[in-house]
């Protein structure tokens, strides 16, 4: 029923705008968050500055509402790495290492993609959402939201997202620190479906990251989607 209310607040005007908060947890849906089960591949290709000798990477995702795991397939240097997210909590094991460890969604994951930029993204959760303005992106009517960081485990400390007034999904972000300093911007595009609920809603098939202060990239491309009913069991640390 949120999911059928959030779809007919969407295809209004752009004047009656949804609550921000509300508009964030309805794009997030287009991301792999909200969902109770999806698995997916992203593969990540780094271009530009300082991209030579960086092999594409190739990582397998599961995801539920409240966990995701990314598993890396290929370069086989990184094969069988896996990073675990449940909640607000995350944790990398990889080949030599006894034990899962702690650590932070910030961490570089290749190029410009951070580890937190490939999880199932949870926007809702990790920010609190204002409206700023509506503004058009290429012609299409967008909402622009402020995402303020709400806890220390958020990807970014600041993000200003477009979302699709129509379509209300994310179509711009811009990553910005503590301090203000713009890192990142990002474009996306949503090429995949999936079903959720009775309705099929668009996926994300793609999103560029380009580096605010060189012309470093990482592209991402999303494919082999499907809804999946997974184990708790297999989003626990010690089974990782």
């Amino acid at each position: 029923m949120l999911l059928a209310g959030l779809l007919l607040a969407g295809a209004g005007s752009v004047l009656a705008a949804p609550d921000a908060q509300t508009l964030l947890r309805r794009s997030d849906l287009a991301r792999g968050g909200d969902l109770p089960g999806l698995a997916w591949e992203v593969r990540l290709v780094n271009t530009g500055s300082g991209s030579d000798g960086e092999p594409p990477m190739r990582v397998a995702v599961s995801a539920t509402r409240v966990a995701s795991l990314a598993e890396v397939i290929e370069p086989q240097s990184n094969r069988g790495s896996k990073m675990l997210q449940v909640d607000r909590n995350m944790w990398l094991m990889k080949p030599g290492l006894k034990k899962p460890v702690a650590i932070s969604p910030r961490l570089r994951l290749t190029g410009e993609a951070a580890i937190g930029d490939i999880a199932a993204t949870n926007y809702a959760k990790d920010y609190r959402a204002t409206l700023l303005r509506e503004e058009a992106v290429d012609g299409e009517p967008c909402y622009v939201l402020d995402l303020k960081s709400a806890n220390k485990q958020s990807t970014y400390d600041k993000i200003v997202y477009w979302v699709s007034a129509a379509r209300l999904v994310g179509v711009r972000a811009q990553f910005f620190s503590l301090s203000g300093k713009l890192l990142k911007s990002a474009t996306f595009q949503y090429d995949n479906t999936v079903q959720a609920g009775d309705q099929r809603i668009a996926f994300v098939s793609a999103m560029q990251i380009d580096d605010a202060l060189t012309d470093a990239r990482t592209t991402l491309k999303y494919s082999k989607l499907r809804v999946k009913a997974f184990a708790d069991a297999e989003f626990q640390p010690d089974n990782l």
